[in-house]
């Protein structure tokens, strides 16, 4: 119906016109499904990466034309992404940086029916400042005590009726916007991005920052563990190779027995207990062994005229 159209909105030309101008100006293009963001998210996000990131929201009609007309290497792969309402982004920082940027601004919401809790719901005990009537009902339907005191409706202690990763009903969304408890953690993360050529998809784009440092972390470790070990000197591990090679010549010095001002005291000690082993191996003297054979030949001698008594006895016979 439209295909021969020779005159557009205006504000379909002007996004016709930024499609054909930012991808030029700009490193990174990225894409953000807009079915997964809420208008509430955007506003707050505009203001904190106004400079560095511009933002700009088109039906993929659009965006398809514009970007059939560019000869950015890799756009050809971004058209196949564009399905709906479209959002872009695009800067010249690293799209690694960007989603990690995305992920740390994020919101609270009110929860809708089937929406699941990003956190622990906990409903604390306070004044609701409610009228009592219909609504006494929905409390006892999500086992929330309460009393009426004061012509209100007062919860009476801190009840917690669905936990993170569980589904929140209609009826307990209605009533958690009612109490202004916003379970829903709302963050806008990249569907796809083009780089230098390079298309990269949501799962390639999502970087854990803890576990990053923990692996540049335990790398560093590694490296220099490595350099001390095959004596690689760098500034940051001198003062523990010289410390090392210090070592090393020292207990050189005391095994072979190399006196310097430093091992001087404990080769002596080395000597002295070596000796002492020695000294310990060796038989011990016996000066008492020759004047106990001394004192047996006398007792020898006194045996002789006892036999010659015994002589006179026979010729008597």
């Amino acid at each position: 119906m439209h295909e021969n159209r020779t005159t557009y909105p205006k504000k379909k030309a002007q996004m016709y016109q930024l499609l054909q101008d930012l991808p030029k100006k700009y490193n990174v293009t990225a894409l953000v499904r807009l079915e997964k963001v809420r208008a509430s998210q955007l506003l707050p996000l505009r203001k904190k990466l106004l400079g560095e990131v511009e933002i700009v929201s088109i039906k993929d009609k659009v965006a398809k034309k514009a970007i059939e007309k560019l000869d950015t290497p890799g756009i050809e792969k971004l058209k196949e992404k564009l399905t709906g309402q479209c959002l872009f982004m695009f800067t010249n920082m690293s799209p690694f940086k960007l989603n990690v940027l995305l992920g740390k601004n994020k919101v609270l919401l009110t929860a809708r029916g089937g929406d699941i809790a990003s956190i622990d719901v906990v409903v604390p005990p306070k004044n609701t400042g409610i009228a009592p009537g219909p609504m006494l009902t929905e409390f006892k339907e999500n086992k929330i005590p309460t009393k009426i005191d004061q012509g209100t409706i007062w919860i009476l202690k801190e009840t917690t009726p669905v936990k993170k990763g569980e589904p929140i009903s209609a009826k307990l969304a209605a009533l958690l916007g009612k109490l202004d408890i916003k379970p829903i953690e709302a963050k806008i993360i990249l569907n796809s991005a083009l780089s230098e050529g390079i298309l990269f998809a949501e799962e390639e784009l999502v970087v854990d920052v803890e576990k990053f440092k923990e692996k540049i972390i335990q790398a560093v470790q590694e490296a220099k563990s490595l350099s001390i070990e095959i004596a690689y000197i760098t500034p940051d591990n001198a003062q523990q190779l010289i410390s090392k090679a210090a070592q090393s010549a020292r207990s050189l010095s005391i095994e072979s027995g190399f006196l310097t001002d430093d091992t001087n005291q404990e080769i002596l000690q080395k000597a002295h207990t070596q000796a002492q082993t020695i000294a310990s191996k060796l038989p011990a003297d016996k000066p008492d062994a020759e004047p106990a054979k001394a004192d047996a030949e006398p007792a020898k001698a006194d045996a002789e005229p006892a036999k010659a008594d015994a002589e006179p006895t026979k010729s008597d016979t």
